[in-house]
C-alpha cells in the first residue's frame, strides 16, 4: 500500500507543489528509494519542504540498521522533478510512460520512499553519503557487466549505475530516460530472480534544471511592472599578460569521459590554474591545470591567408593530461575564426559530428571522449576584459534542413510546370454533334 501511494504521488500528481513552499528554493534532486526487504516509515512534510543532506542521513541510519547492505544506486547524470512530469504518461496516455519499469518497481516493492526535493550542491552527493553508510567501497557496474557480477550477500555492496541525461549531440531525451528505465528494469529483476534482498536509489547527480523561486509568503500581493532578471552567469575564464587580455574561454560544460568508466566529468564546474599558459602576436596556449591533476590545454594559431586578404585564427590542438596519461585531439574542420573574432559553437565534441578528431600518432586518445557545450573561445584580439568580440559561429547557413526544404520546393516546383504545360497543351474538338440539328449521314457506296 505504501508503494502504491509513493507511486501514485510521484507519477499521477506531478508534485508542482514542491517548488511553492515557505523557505527560497535552491538547486535540489528528486530521490526515490524502494527496497524488498522493507523501510521505515516517513513523517509527512509539509508542502514545499526541501529534504536536508542531514534529513537524509538520518533516514538511511534507521533504515539501513546493522548488518550487510545490498544497495542499488541509479544516479542519471542531470535529473529535476520535471523530467517527471513531462515524462511520465506523455500526451496523458499512462502506457506511454518512459517511467514503465521504475513504476513497477516502486508498485511491487515492500515499501519505498519518495523525496521531491533533495537539497543539491556541488560539495555533497548521495554517493559519498550512501559510501559511509553503507561501509562499502562504491563498484561501477553497467548493464553489460550485469550478467557477469557476483554478489556476496554475506557483506555489504554498494552498486553504482550510471546513467546519462540528453544532450545536443544525444536521441531526444524520450528515449534516453526511456534506455535509463530499461536498463533499471534489467538490474531489478536479476535482484529479484537471484532472490536478493536490496534497497535501490534512484536520483541524480545535478539537476537538470535549476529554478529559483522566492518564497510565496514574501512576494508582494499588489501589481507591479514586468521585469526581466538576468540569470546569474559565472565569469569566463580569461588569461591576462603585462598588456591585458590575451585569452579568454568560455563553456556551460566541459566534459571528459574516459570510455572505460563512461561517467562524465564536468571540468567547468572547477576552478582551473592558469600559470602555463601563454601567448604571443601568432600563437596561444591556455592551460587549464585542476586540483584533481587533470590538465586541459587548447592550443591556437594565427596566420594570414593571401585568398581572404586577412588573418585567421584556427584551435589545432586540444590535449588532456590525466594520471599520467596524454590524450591529444586534433580540431581538423570547422574550428576557425577571424582573428579579430571569437569562435563559438553549441557543442564541440570528439565522437558525435566530431569537431575534434584523435589524433593518430597518440594511442592514449581512443580511449578519452570529449563533449564542451556552449563553447566559446578567442586567443587572439582581445579588446577588453569583459566581452569576447564577435562571435564566428560553427553553425553554417546552409544547414541539413533548409537543404531539403528546398530540394522539396525545387520538386513541387517541377511538378507544377509540368501540369502546367499538360493543361496548355489540351485543344478543343473542332466540329461538335448537335442533338436538336440533322444526323450527320454518311453515305454508302457499294
Amino acid at each position: 500500500m505504501a508503494a502504491a501511494a509513493a507511486s501514485r504521488l510521484l507519477f499521477c500528481t506531478p508534485l508542482f507543489f514542491a517548488f511553492f513552499g515557505t523557505g527560497n528554493s535552491d538547486a535540489q534532486v528528486p530521490l526515490l528509494i524502494w527496497s524488498n526487504k522493507g523501510l521505515p516509515a516517513q513523517a509527512l512534510s509539509p508542502a514545499g519542504h526541501i529534504t536536508s543532506n542531514e534529513q537524509l542521513a538520518a533516514y538511511l541510519t534507521s533504515a539501513f540498521g546493522s548488518g550487510p547492505q545490498t544497495v542499488l544506486l541509479f544516479l542519471q547524470d542531470r535529473l529535476s522533478i520535471e523530467d517527471f512530469t513531462v515524462f511520465a504518461g506523455v500526451f496523458g496516455n499512462k502506457q506511454d510512460s518512459v517511467f514503465q519499469n521504475l513504476e513497477a518497481a516502486l508498485q511491487s516493492s515492500s515499501s519505498s520512499v519518495t523525496l521531491p526535493a533533495l537539497e543539491w550542491s556541488h560539495s555533497t552527493s548521495v554517493a559519498s553519503l550512501l559510501e559511509e553508510k553503507v561501509g562499502a567501497s562504491p563498484v561501477l557496474v553497467d548493464a553489460d557487466t550485469l550478467s557477469h557480477l557476483r554478489i556476496d550477500a554475506s557483506v555489504s555492496n554498494l552498486l553504482i549505475i550510471n546513467l546519462p541525461y540528453c544532450t545536443v549531440l544525444q536521441k531526444s531525451c524520450l528515449e534516453v530516460l526511456r534506455s535509463n528505465d530499461h536498463i533499471i528494469g534489467k538490474f531489478v529483476t536479476a535482484m529479484e530472480a537471484n532472490n536478493m534482498s536490496y534497497t535501490a536509489m534512484y536520483t541524480g547527480a545535478q539537476p537538470s534544471r535549476v529554478i529559483s523561486q522566492p518564497a510565496v509568503m514574501n512576494q508582494h500581493a499588489g501589481r507591479s511592472l514586468l521585469q526581466a532578471v538576468d540569470p546569474e552567469v559565472k565569469p569566463p575564464i580569461m588569461f591576462n599578460v603585462s598588456g591585458g587580455p590575451c585569452i579568454m574561454l568560455w563553456a556551460q560544460n566541459l566534459n571528459i569521459s574516459f570510455s572505460v568508466t563512461p561517467q562524465w566529468i564536468d571540468l567547468a564546474a572547477q576552478t582551473p590554474s592558469l600559470e602555463e599558459s601563454l601567448c604571443n602576436g601568432s600563437n596561444s596556449l591556455l592551460v587549464l591545470s585542476y586540483a584533481s591533476g587533470v590538465k586541459l590545454s587548447f592550443a591556437m594559431s594565427k596566420r594570414f591567408y593571401p585568398v581572404s586578404a586577412r588573418d585567421w585564427f584556427t584551435l589545432d590542438s586540444v590535449q588532456l593530461q590525466s594520471n599520467g596519461t596524454t590524450a591529444s585531439f586534433i580540431g581538423r574542420r570547422g574550428i576557425y575564426a577571424p582573428a579579430e573574432y571569437s569562435f563559438h559553437c553549441q557543442s564541440v565534441s570528439s565522437f558525435r559530428d566530431a569537431l575534434l578528431v584523435p589524433n593518430i600518432t597518440n594511442q592514449n586518445a581512443s580511449d578519452w571522449r570529449l563533449n564542451f557545450i556552449d563553447f566559446q573561445i578567442q586567443g587572439f584580439g582581445l579588446a577588453n576584459e569583459t566581452d569576447f568580440s564577435y562571435a564566428s559561429d560553427c553553425a553554417g547557413f546552409f544547414t541539413a534542413g533548409i537543404w531539403m526544404g528546398l530540394l522539396t520546393s525545387f520538386i513541387m516546383l517541377l511538378i507544377f510546370v509540368y501540369g502546367l504545360h499538360m493543361i496548355m497543351q489540351l485543344n478543343t474538338m473542332d466540329r461538335f454533334d448537335d442533338p436538336k440539328g440533322p444526323l450527320i449521314s454518311v453515305p454508302q457506296s457499294e
